[in-house]
């Protein structure tokens, strides 16, 4: 669909988990390439598809794919696109291969582009957010979301260089204020680089939002399957199930057990699944990936606020 190479992350193991049949009906949550759209609309299921990156609904559309039903959306707000509960809800967070590999796009530092990073292609940009906001603002976010320890030194190298309108120009003022060396073996500017997207796309808000939303939108024994690729979405889906399932821990008389008095929404939650050395071989970007999943119960959806 797009020239860049895209291969689905845990494809064999997502749709395992989702375990669709002809006649079901299936949401794709993040279609990007489709690739799980495609391995799904394969069973004879059908598929709702969402993204809000309208490059990627472009060549959708494009496409002609039959069985499938595509929305240029947000997954936060799928439910307003869908009117019946779906047998099974697939979700693949964060950026994709063809976002990463387009320089045009200023989500990755491999390639100078223009400091964009935005999924849904509007609103504010990388560069306006940096070129606007203040020091600490700007240092919390990269602690926050990119677990950068020196935050504070990279967001006060920042400021001064700004303007910046480049990936290129961020690379370098963040390798400077962190002292790179070519030999090392990661890039210190991919924790600045990781932090100020999700900051951008509000990617953990959306996850927030597109968890609970999945939990209203599944019919009872309907599945779940959240693929992550980081250390905060994964920790957001591990205790979203673990809360649901109602496998909190143990309470006290200071603390009460967390959701002691409500049914579980969630059953049979699976433990986290990493790709194994063939795929890493095929994909080395799915090495940080971890699949997680779940089966709904028919008790009530919690209706509350997933925090993270």
């Amino acid at each position: 669909m797009t020239d860049a190479p895209h291969i689905p992350v845990l494809l064999d193991e997502v749709v395992a988990a989702l375990a669709p049949a002809p006649g079901e009906v299936m949401v794709d949550a993040t279609f990007g390439a489709g690739g799980y759209t495609r391995a799904i609309l394969k069973t004879g299921a059908t598929v709702i598809a969402f993204d809000r990156d309208p490059d990627a609904i472009r060549e959708g559309r494009a496409a002609g794919i039959e069985g499938l039903t595509l929305v240029h959306s947000d997954f936060s707000a799928m439910e307003a696109a869908i009117d019946a509960p779906v047998d099974g809800l697939a979700m693949d967070i964060g950026v994709s291969s063809m976002q990463l590999d387009q320089a045009e796009r200023g989500f990755s530092f491999q390639s100078d582009g223009p400091l964009d990073m935005r999924m849904a292609q509007d609103g504010p940009s990388a560069a306006d957010f940096l070129n606007t906001a203040d020091e600490d603002a700007i240092a919390d976010v990269l602690y926050q979301y990119g677990d950068e320890p020196k935050s504070r030194r990279v967001a006060r190298a920042i400021v001064a260089a700004r303007p910046l309108t480049r990936t290129g120009e961020l690379a370098a003022v963040v390798r400077k204020a962190l002292g790179h060396r070519p030999h090392d073996k990661k890039d210190p500017a991919t924790r600045t680089f990781q932090a100020i997207r999700i900051h951008v796309n509000r990617e953990l808000g959306e996850l927030a939002d597109g968890l609970a939303a999945a939990e209203r939108l599944l019919k009872p024994g309907g599945r779940l399957a959240v693929v992550t690729f980081h250390s905060l979405e994964d920790r957001m889906v591990k205790r979203f199930l673990r809360e649901r399932s109602g496998n909190t821990p143990g309470g006290s008389r200071h603390l009460p057990q967390a959701g002691a008095t409500r049914a579980p929404s969630f059953a049979t939650v699976g433990r986290g699944i990493r790709a194994g050395e063939a795929e890493l071989a095929r994909n080395p970007r799915a090495r940080s990936a971890t699949l997680r999943t779940a089966i709904r119960t028919a008790a009530p959806a919690w209706n509350e606020e997933v925090t993270a």
